[in-house]
């Protein structure tokens, strides 16, 4: 099974820009063994006017059935002989989908430091697959396609060119454009990742519940708007339909954001917000805008004017910044082009007076690694951002940040997850959202927070976020890391503990 990524290009925009983006060299044939075969990426052409990249996939139908996948029911020898003989070979699939994802996954998320400009320009693409297994027809596969900004031609396959009358297959060939650039190069991997699987109807793996985030992080910034939403849930998910039922409320919860301009994190974090006194049936302060209070607050307190966020998603906090002249710089740092993207838009930079413009600036980087760009701030916010992190790289973001940038003052929030009984609408044992690695208590956060502060010659002191519950504590703690002069940073130090020992 293969398809073909093309694109055309400008001497000023090369089309062999492609090979950067997709982190494959044009002039370079290369094989990545996987479990079920060999993923073949090669280009058919190259030059500085097109550019055609091809993945082949050589399946191997007994590493397949090692695996477990199509099991013989009840002995039967035609089911034992589909095991081996099947079109998992020939037929685009999940299989594919998950090469794509494993052999572009640089791609997909919108890395590339070779040409970081090119990530986020829509591109003039077209992509073939020549044999799509297609349950619903042609129909269904412009009904997913489309709405997508793509043109779809559909070529049904017969099941047989030499007899005519035996009709068509449920295979088609699959040519998709869009010549006028109106998606990226990740978006366009991100469609194929899902829709493959659910033209297919059919996935090569058992599907676990951590198929919900894979389709949440690939369906970002289209599947919760998508006409065929329900459906492509279903299918991508095996029909499972407890998954199903998560994914599509989590989905909603994409909607509310974008039609009330705020973020995913706010609706979750602050789950119903509503005033527990429900006497006056008023509404309270959503918990996000209480945090931003919160931090402006910290900042103004330490007297920051050139302050990084970090991790700033959508841009609501570096927005919020730029409404206070106090703070003359504000930098936003994100590992998605994505985000970033959206954050743009939010600020409107391209309709920005050339002042205001000059204050901020957003750029894409990873808190694992150190970067020179994040030195010379006088402070840096972490905001709802370490607990999407697995707990053995936040080593690499407390250097990267605190080691290596050191900014001034250091402001991190984080939820507290002891208060999170008082969360009706939130079942026992579960984050508050699906991205999270952890939620830690306030013992467990104060620990992690005094150990890195020790380490790097801060104070630390901290702050509740909201309702400050005597029994469980606030909904967000806020950590403030203070930088201790080197002649009094052991006086400082002593001074912060015993003010948080009083605490």
């Amino acid at each position: 099974m293969f398809l073909t990524i093309s694109t055309s290009g400008t001497p000023e925009s090369p089309a062999t820009d492609l090979g950067f983006l997709l982190h494959k060299h044009p002039e370079k044939a290369q094989a990545f063994s996987t479990s079920y075969g060999t993923a073949h990426v090669l280009y058919p052409e190259a030059s500085v006017e097109r550019c055609t990249a091809a993945l082949l996939l050589e399946v191997d139908p007994v590493a397949l059935v090692k695996r477990g996948k199509g099991k013989g029911r009840g002995g039967a020898p035609d089911a034992a002989l589909a095991q081996y003989v099947n079109d998992r070979p020939y037929a685009a699939s999940s299989l594919l989908a998950v090469a794509l994802s494993a052999v572009f996954s640089s791609a997909m998320r919108g890395v590339c430091n070779a040409r970081p400009e090119r990530v986020g320009q829509p591109l003039p693409l077209r992509i073939e697959v020549p044999a799509l297994p297609a349950r619903g027809g042609a129909d269904l596969v412009r009904g997913l396609f489309e709405p997508l900004g793509w043109t779809a031609t559909v070529t049904r396959i017969p099941l047989d060119e030499q007899f005519p009358e035996w009709g068509d297959s449920r295979y088609v060939h699959l040519v998709l454009d869009v010549p006028d650039g109106k998606l990226t190069l990740g978006e366009a991997l991100r469609h194929l990742y899902v829709l493959l699987p659910v033209l297919d109807d059919a996935k090569h793996y058992w599907v676990s519940a951590d198929e919900v985030d894979k389709l949440l992080r690939a369906g970002e910034g289209w599947l919760a708007d998508h006409p065929e939403q329900k459906l492509i849930t279903s299918r991508y998910l095996a029909r499972r339909w407890s998954l199903t039922q998560e994914a599509m409320q989590r989905l909603e919860l994409v909607r509310l954001a974008d039609a009330d301009d705020t973020d995913v994190d706010d609706i979750d974090n602050a789950v119903d917000a509503v005033d527990e006194e429900s006497d006056t049936e008023e509404k309270s302060v959503p918990l996000a805008v209480l945090r931003r209070e919160a931090i402006l607050a910290a900042l103004t307190g330490a007297g920051a004017g050139r302050v990084l966020d970090l991790g700033c998603g959508q841009g609501q906090l570096v927005q919020a910044l730029l409404k206070d002249t106090r703070f003359t710089e504000i930098a936003g740092v994100d590992v998605s082009m994505r985000a970033l993207t959206i954050a743009s838009r939010r600020l409107k930079l391209d309709r920005m007076g050339e002042r205001q413009a000059e204050r901020v600036k957003l750029f894409q980087g990873s808190l694992a690694y150190t970067d020179k760009r994040l030195k010379g701030y006088d402070a840096a916010v972490l905001s709802e951002v370490i607990e999407h992190l697995d707990e053995e790289r936040l080593p690499a973001l407390e250097y990267a940040v605190f080691g290596s940038a050191r900014p001034r003052t250091v402001l991190v929030t984080t939820p507290n997850v002891e208060y999170n009984v008082r969360w009706e609408t939130l079942p026992a044992g579960h984050v508050r959202h699906g991205d999270h690695r952890f939620e830690w208590t306030r013992e467990e956060f104060r620990g992690w927070a005094r150990q890195v502060a020790e380490r790097h010659g801060y104070g630390v002191e901290f702050i509740p976020v909201g309702d400050d519950d005597p029994e469980v504590g606030p909904p967000t703690q806020m950590a403030v890391f203070t930088q201790a002069d080197k002649s009094d940073k052991n006086d400082a130090n002593l001074k912060t503990t015993k003010e948080v020992q009083a605490a």
